[in-house]
Order: C-alpha cells, then structure tokens, then sequence
C-alpha cells in the first residue's frame, strides 16, 4: 500500500471471493468453527500455553464469551484442524472488531498444540487467516488506516518466524511485570492529588469509566474505543472484580481507573496467588500528578487485604504516558515478553 493511500478499503485491498479450508498434512483434517467449539478450544488453548505462555491460559468462559460476539461469526471466521484420531490440534480466529475512529484492526487468533508444531499446520493455518482478513477489509468502504495483527510470545520463537516469513512485521513490545504485594503490606498507599476520590469499581460507574478508558487510551498505539458491548462483556466476565479496581473520581467525573481480573485456575500454573491489572489509565489533564500511582497503591493495598500474593500487568514499553517507569516504582519488575506483529494496508 502507498502511504497515505486514503482510498476505501475495499479499493485497497484485493482479496479472493471465496475462501478454501486449509489442507493437510496428511491424515489431519480441517473444519469450520462452530458455536459449541468453545470446551474444545479451551483444552487445545491448555494445551498451547503450556509452552506459549505457562502462567495463565484462557478459561471456558473468556473462550465462550469470544466466539459469542456479534462481530464474531464461528462459521466464517474460525477454523479447526482436528488430527488423525479426532482431537483437536489446532484453531484460528479472525476478528474485525465494529466501529473503528482512526483505525481498523483484524485480529489474528489461536495456535497449534506444541506436540503438533513444524508439519506445516501453522504456515496453513495462517495462510488461511490472513486470507480471511482480507476478505473483511476488502468488504470495508472505511477510509482509515489498517492493520491485520498477530502477537507471539518470546517463549514461542517459531510463531514469531512463522509471522515473519508471511510478512508481517515486529511493530510493539509488551512485557508483562509482576510485584509481590506483601512488599506493600504495611506501606501507606501514595497520596491521590487534591480533589481526588479513589473508590472501588460500581456499576453505577461502570459507563463513565468506559468512557474515561476511551478518553485515556486515545494515544496509546493500536488503540481503539471499547464500545459498549465489547466493555459489558469484560465486566461481566466472573473472573472481573469490581471490589479489586479502583476508580479515580473528581465530583462526578471519571479521571482515572485500575480494572482487576481475578482466575484462581491460573494460581497453580503460577505457583502463587494473585490478580491481574488488566486497564490502567488516567485521562490526559490528571498526567503527571501521580493519579497512577495513587491508583495502583490502592489496588495493592486491596490486594494485600485480600490475601492475593502477587500483582500481574502487561504494558506497553514504548507507552507515551510513562507507564513503564510507574510501575517499576512500585516495584513491579519485568519477567516476559510478547511481540506485536502487523501487516499494514
């Protein structure tokens, strides 16, 4: 593509009308996602994260509540390799989340079972895929920029080589932190600014900070607002905790939040208790007053309360807003690694 090529997408992008099943290799056979695959999917994505990312893996609800999205169509934009004796090997995804403001994202998801890697599986796979969203962005008439996205963790080199070889490009780091929350146990949170309120995470608050995350995360890279459906579903997941995240409030005015997601199914793999800080934001005028961290020592304290043993987060390493170096403050220190992959159009 051109730069600055502000043509419709669907002048930009050319892709084939109708879309085969991957095949091979031998013995192995290809199909379609269905609604009911999602107990399916969650054993193979066990299975993945074994070697991919072995502290957590996604729960039967996180995967029902993907194939569940109205964006999301199981029977053409997923698909399934099932091996010689019937069990599942290996999926895909392809998500175009709705209403983009300067950007149109397509997410490539899912992975081959590590016991199923190097027989050409993933090459399919993602040939597939890629396919696929083209076939989205081909059916667009948006103007704005777009990317087809993948990410790869370090621990899984070969999925990083596989992105590689197809022309998708390193674009963003993200690392994920950890802090052991009893070093918190018996500190004083840091003091939130004048005028600030910090308090637990309601439903009654639950559009405004919707909002504010949309307001907060406006420069942060590959970001786009979370609309309404996207951000019910995060909060209504079990696994969200609404008495673990805090919100930052001037009078009636979302000013900054810290969500928490709590899977106790990840404890074991994890060898300790804990919650992970899935949004962390404060909207651009509260920059630079120590709202964040106000915020996240809040968060710890509760933490602590709650008997959880260690605080997770994945940031952005190049964030704008200085994100990497709160953290490391509050004494969160870095221990993997994921690679934000694109192909732009």
């Amino acid at each position: 593509m051109m730069e600055n090529d502000r043509r419709p997408l669907h002048d930009r992008v050319r892709a084939r009308p109708a879309l085969e099943l991957p095949s091979g290799p031998q013995g192995f056979r290809w199909r379609t996602l269905r609604d009911t695959d999602a107990p399916l999917l969650t054993v193979l994505a066990e299975r993945m994260s074994v070697r991919d990312h072995p502290s957590w893996s996604e729960s039967l609800e996180e995967v029902e509540d993907q194939l569940g999205r109205s964006w999301f169509r199981p029977a053409t934009d997923g698909v399934l390799c099932e091996g010689p004796d019937g069990a599942p090997v290996a999926y895909g995804t392809v998500t175009m989340p709705p209403d983009p403001e300067s950007l149109v994202r397509v997410f490539l998801g899912g992975g081959v079972d590590p016991v199923h890697r190097s027989r050409g599986i993933g090459r399919e796979l993602l040939a597939w895929q890629h396919e696929r969203a083209r076939q989205l962005l081909a059916s667009s008439p948006s103007t704005l920029p777009a990317w087809v996205m993948s990410h790869a963790a370090d621990l899984a080199p070969e999925h990083g080589a596989l992105l590689r070889r197809q022309g998708f490009e390193a674009a963003r780091y993200f690392t994920t932190l950890e802090c052991e929350v009893a070093r918190h146990a018996n500190q004083a949170a840091p003091p939130a600014p004048e005028g600030v309120t910090i308090t637990p995470f309601t439903a009654e608050l639950s559009e405004r900070v919707r909002r504010a995350k949309n307001s907060a995360f406006v420069d942060h890279w590959g970001s786009q607002p979370a609309g309404v459906e996207q951000w019910e579903s995060m909060v209504g997941l079990s696994s969200f905790r609404p008495d673990l995240s805090r919100i930052a409030l001037v009078d009636d005015e979302v000013v900054g939040f810290v969500t928490t997601e709590v899977n106790e199914d990840d404890w074991e793999r994890q060898g300790f208790s804990s919650g992970y800080i899935g949004l962390v934001g404060t909207v651009r005028p509260w920059r630079r007053r120590g709202l964040a961290s106000a915020l996240l020592g809040a968060v710890l304290e509760a933490y602590s309360l709650e008997g959880l043993e260690r605080a997770v987060l994945d940031v952005d390493t190049e964030s704008p807003t200085g994100a990497l170096g709160v953290y490391t403050a509050l004494g969160f220190t870095p221990t993997t690694r994921d690679v934000a992959y694109r192909i732009a159009y």
